[in-house]
């Protein structure tokens, strides 16, 4: 490991660079475009493997170079379709995303950090310590992965990713974005960033700072609670990123960017599910030009007390929603079975676990 750590990571490395690594080795041009296309056209993990490079440059790049690429460690196959894969980086820490297959969607939920800093209550992720940011270059590695994973199993590419697994997207800001840029790139999967949703559980500036770039994806706010008592009890993030600091960002983004704005609220019992909390939730609405607001079933984690509250009452608050216009949709958790669900994302170490749902 020391020694992988002094090599330089050759995917680091722009087109420009390349061409000037190969000048500096007495190469043509044309040399670092190859290098280029077997790094991202065709997702080499070795130098070696750049067949159509002379011998000798392979030894010199090889010599200082390392493609560090993330792999798949085990994965576990709900009973719905879904599929979770606890995946190894290079220095082997473990992140977990998921592949959800429907009818019309094959969506990856992918993790930009290893661990998280945010420790929001009803969230698994959020009683593991943050280790460190992911790479770029990992997060896109993840992104192919699970492409070349719905492929295999359902054999379509595909069509949307989430920035909703392990780790604060916002907080990981520079990684993401390049990250988002490589697969929304003809060199990567060529997917529209109106196809990419990140999903913040509120950082106000860097909210601000996605408008300011003109990011082109859509925006998640994972908001649980729409007023700043309940909010600050469940998400500590909140006493620093309060609802009228966080309305002024999304309204701020909206401006610069017109991209689609969500809301993700999970429904906790006899905490945020009465009338005078869809009431709360109106009001927010209104604030800020959301186009929908996901209202989600929660899923238990060992580390919580939260329930999830009974039927009769969900369907209560979302008839509640109706009647005031607001655009809400309920959505199904999938892959409760294997703990693949929303918030539960907890790098499990599947190898101590048994089953028929897992391979490695």
């Amino acid at each position: 490991m020391a020694y992988l750590c002094r090599m330089k990571n050759l995917r680091n490395s722009t087109l420009p660079e390349l061409e000037a690594l190969m000048h500096e080795l007495g190469e043509p041009k044309f040399r670092a475009k190859q290098v280029y296309e077997w790094i991202w056209k065709k997702a080499a993990g070795d130098i070696n493997d750049m067949s159509n490079l002379p011998k000798g440059l392979r030894e010199k790049l090889a010599g200082a170079y390392h493609i560090p690429k993330v792999k798949i460690h085990h994965s576990q196959y709900s009973s719905d379709g879904t599929i979770k894969n606890r995946l190894q980086l290079h220095d082997t820490h473990f992140v977990e995303s998921v592949l959800i297959p429907t009818e019309k969607r094959m969506t990856a939920c992918v993790s930009s950090q290893v661990g998280c800093s945010l420790s929001c209550k009803f969230c698994a992720t959020g009683y593991l310590p943050r280790k460190r940011n992911m790479d770029f270059d990992e997060i896109v590695d993840e992104v192919t992965l699970l492409n070349e994973q719905a492929e295999k199993h359902y054999g379509k590419h595909l069509s949307n990713i989430v920035f909703m697994g392990m780790g604060e997207p916002l907080l990981n800001y520079s990684n993401v974005l390049k990250a988002i840029e490589r697969i929304s790139s003809p060199e990567g999967l060529g997917m529209s960033p109106r196809r990419i949703t990140v999903s913040t559980a509120g950082v106000a500036k860097m909210i601000k700072k996605l408008g300011d770039d003109e990011v082109r994806f859509k925006l998640a706010l994972s908001l649980h609670a729409a007023n700043d008592a309940k909010r600050n009890e469940i998400m500590p993030i909140n006493e620093t990123n309060n609802l009228k600091a966080l309305v002024e960002a999304l309204n701020y983004f909206y401006e610069k960017t017109g991209n689609e704005i969500t809301f993700e609220y999970i429904l906790f019992k006899d905490f945020n599910d009465s009338i005078a909390d869809a009431d709360d939730l109106v009001k927010l609405y209104r604030r800020v030009p959301a186009d929908l607001v996901n209202i989600i079933e929660y899923n238990p984690i060992d580390a919580a007390d939260f329930q999830k509250p009974e039927d009769d009452k969900v369907m209560a608050f979302m008839r509640y929603l109706e009647t005031k216009k607001v655009n809400a949709r309920l959505r199904r958790s999938r892959g409760k079975d294997i703990d693949a669900a929303c918030g539960q994302l907890a790098n499990v170490d599947h190898a101590a676990l048994s089953g028929s749902g897992q391979e490695q």
